[in-house]
């Protein structure tokens, strides 16, 4: 098996056409031919329209919903990569779907990422470059490498431009969750400013309830740094009790990816949410221009990578 491919060829299905298109421009390429369907009982159709012999193969799908179906479509393309020869092939997943599911919760619950995992590898991919994962532990479910990107060095200069230099030293940085620390430490150490953490008590899924705000925000405009925005019940409740119970002045907020399930973007135009950025690693859905919600796209960051892969080149420099 060949290591590495003889030229870079940028594929996708039909998840997030846009933002691999995006991709391959930034790399001054073609996106490649192929036709991703579905017969009339539903199975997908995978036709690759050209020799991808020897090449470094990139697919770029988000398994985002419906998730089951872009899935099946990531890993009958790789099957049809492999069988066609390609040198190297990367799944690049700008939103990894079921990375949620990553551990037991009770008794008899699977571990869906783990599985999913399993599914990419068996297809025959070589790699796969990914971005913000619910828990970076993921990448241990993988026998290949991952390559794990950061959405922090494009928040930050999104938000270094919408506040001038005397309003950043009234800028606190939120997680909206104990588990989400890290990250958003991060995320407050770029920024350069102070960190303050949502304790909350999740009562049933996809419903929150807050209990304490750590750190001081009275008065503060804040960021609320998330991973994934689904049905937005954690989110608009943090900014809400942000200002009923931290005193906060302004509430701002950003994603890497934004599900925005229903009554997601209800709840965002009834929060006193002032702006959510998310990154377009997931389509915004129809009817998401309510004038609160700010794309930025991934394909710099994400071109540069495919870029080192392919050239053998560190892709940590990124983080920085």
């Amino acid at each position: 098996m060949n290591l590495h491919g003889n030229q870079i060829k940028i594929f996708t299905a039909n998840s997030n056409r846009k933002a691999a298109e995006g991709i391959a421009s930034a790399l001054g390429l073609p996106l490649g031919k192929s036709t991703v369907r579905a017969f009339a009982d539903g199975e997908v159709s995978v036709s690759i329209e050209e020799s991808v012999r020897g090449a470094d193969v990139f697919v770029v799908q988000s398994t985002c919903s419906p998730v089951n179906d872009h899935l099946m479509e990531l890993l009958i393309m790789i099957d049809a990569f492999k069988r066609a020869s390609a040198g190297r092939i990367t799944a690049v997943m700008p939103y990894f779907g079921y990375a949620r599911q990553d551990r037991k919760v009770k008794a008899r619950d699977p571990i869906s990422a783990k599985l999913v995992a399993d599914l990419i590898t068996a297809a025959g991919a070589d790699r796969v470059l990914t971005m913000d994962l619910h828990a970076p532990q993921i990448q241990g479910f993988f026998n290949i490498p991952v390559d794990h990107l950061i959405s922090t060095p494009l928040f930050v200069p999104h938000f270094a431009k919408r506040f001038s230099d005397r309003e950043k030293s009234d800028i606190v940085i939120v997680s909206p969750d104990t588990g989400s620390v890290a990250r958003t430490r991060r995320f407050a150490e770029r920024f350069g400013s102070p960190l303050a953490v949502i304790d909350k008590r999740r009562q049933s899924a996809n419903v929150s309830e807050v209990m304490n705000i750590i750190g001081d925000v009275k008065g503060k405009k804040v960021i609320l740094a998330d991973d994934v925005i689904d049905t937005a019940g954690t989110l608009c409740n943090a900014a809400q009790a942000l200002i009923d119970i931290g005193g906060a002045s302004e509430v701002y907020a950003c994603a890497a990816h934004g599900v925005l399930s229903d009554p997601a973007l209800q709840r965002i135009q009834a929060s006193p949410i002032r702006e959510l950025a998310l990154l377009d690693t997931i389509p915004l859905r129809d009817g998401a221009d309510i004038g609160k919600i700010t794309q930025i796209p991934i394909a710099p960051v994400f071109a540069e990578a495919i870029e080192r892969i392919y050239e053998d080149k560190p892709v940590s420099p990124l983080f920085g």
